[in-house]
């Protein structure tokens, strides 16, 4: 008899395998609005959707969570997409959403994740292209609408952190007709005053009221702009095109504003920590100079500085004594090879064969080597040592 009575638990689990097991409830898409809306620390979203009549329980996990693009609230109208199942605990059926968007905008966002994936295809988004953001501008152009508080809280930020700076507001439509044409003008605007740094944005809004910032040739305009660009679109959770081409993104355009300019009491802190330390090292360097200079001045050279002079003129005396004796070795090596020659030469003079007696005859100006080259008759010169005797020839004897 209790065979036929079922644990609660069994009829759960049925009724789950047929909900997990039928193909219409893995993929159904559901529009509604949003009510008992509950973010969890975990990241979870727990809420419920519902419509005139009926509502059913969702859950979206944190990592299906962290990527929506807008802030789930109590009443904002969505289109969700998931599967339905059966929580076993409570036996209630509900829907695990995978993705969830505002309802009528839909065919924006697919609009913005294309335009994004082929802007960044091309580079546009890049690291590389990003131009730095002055530290200290002194001019500050800001594209915005005149009226508003994104351009109330730029001013005010600015005026109080660093007031030194210069505002340039170039009025522009943030949104509706027209605005995609007049944020592009006025960013090509700003090129011609000098502007060190240009702030681009508008308060918050819903994704309609921020889709001028997703248009492509605004994306153009900030990406060809020669002045650095922050963009401040809406609030901290939305992102939009010109956020990702943009040199900076800031979350709000307070934070833009923050982001623009030094704070001055920072700037004064950072003056004075500079005035302390150049006083210090100022203080270290002359003390170090005066420490080497009492070192020259107590230095032995100093003070007894005829030693050096000593030790030079000692060292000039060695010198001079190697040279002289180089030169008088060089001297009486080139004495003995002069002796040698002129030994040589007085061997080889005739004259001092002439001392021992002999003679040299001339007939005319022709030494006279041979008796054949004399005949009877001729007149000759004997040279002696010393003086010369003129002779004639009487006979000859050529034998």
């Amino acid at each position: 008899m209790d065979n036929k009575y079922l644990p609660v638990s069994a009829v759960t689990q049925y009724l789950k395998h047929k909900f997990d097991s039928d193909e219409h409830l893995r993929n159904v898409f559901i529009k509604g609005e949003i009510s008992n809306f509950k973010a969890h620390t975990t990241g979870h979203f727990y809420f419920s959707i519902k419509d005139e009549t009926s509502k059913i329980n969702a859950i979206m996990f944190s990592a299906n969570a962290k990527k929506i693009i807008f802030k789930p609230t109590e009443g904002v109208k969505v289109l969700v997409m998931g599967r339905i199942s059966i929580y076993e605990a409570t036996g209630n059926y509900q829907i695990y959403v995978e993705e969830m968007l505002e309802d009528g905008v839909g065919n924006l966002y697919l609009a913005y994740e294309k335009l994004k994936e082929q802007l960044a295809k091309e580079g546009l988004f890049d690291e590389i292209h990003k131009k730095p953001i002055p530290k200290m501008p002194k001019r500050v152009g800001v594209v915005t609408a005149k009226t508003g508080a994104a351009i109330k809280d730029i001013i005010s930020t600015i005026e109080r952190r660093y007031p030194v700076c210069e505002i340039l507001l170039f009025p522009s439509l943030v949104q509706g007709d027209g605005a995609k044409e007049d944020i592009v003008k006025n960013i090509k605007l700003a090129e011609n005053y000098n502007i060190d740094l240009l702030i681009v944005g508008r308060g918050g809004g819903s994704i309609e009221d921020l889709w001028a910032f997703n248009e492509e040739i605004v994306a153009r305009a900030i990406f060809n702009s020669p002045i650095p660009i922050i963009s401040a679109v809406g609030h901290e959770i939305d992102f939009t095109i010109a956020d990702f081409v943009a040199d900076l993104r800031a979350p709000t355009p307070t934070a833009a504003a923050e982001l623009a300019v030094p704070n001055i009491v920072d700037l004064k802190n950072y003056i004075s920590n500079l005035n302390i330390r150049l006083n210090e090292n100022i203080y270290k360097k002359v003390n170090y100079t005066r420490l080497v200079l009492d070192t020259f001045k107590n230095s032995f050279i100093l003070k007894n500085p005829m030693i050096m002079y000593e030790n030079k003129k000692q060292n000039l005396d060695i010198l001079n004594d190697r040279i002289n004796n180089i030169i008088n070795n060089k001297m009486d090596r080139i004495t003995v090879k002069l002796s040698n020659m002129i030994d040589k030469i007085e061997l080889l003079n005739p004259l001092n064969v002439l001392k021992r007696g002999y003679s040299v005859v001339y007939k005319g100006e022709q030494v006279v080597s041979n008796s054949s080259l004399v005949k009877a008759n001729d007149e000759l010169k004997l040279k002696l040592h010393k003086g010369i005797i003129e002779v004639v020839v009487k006979e000859v004897n050529n034998g």
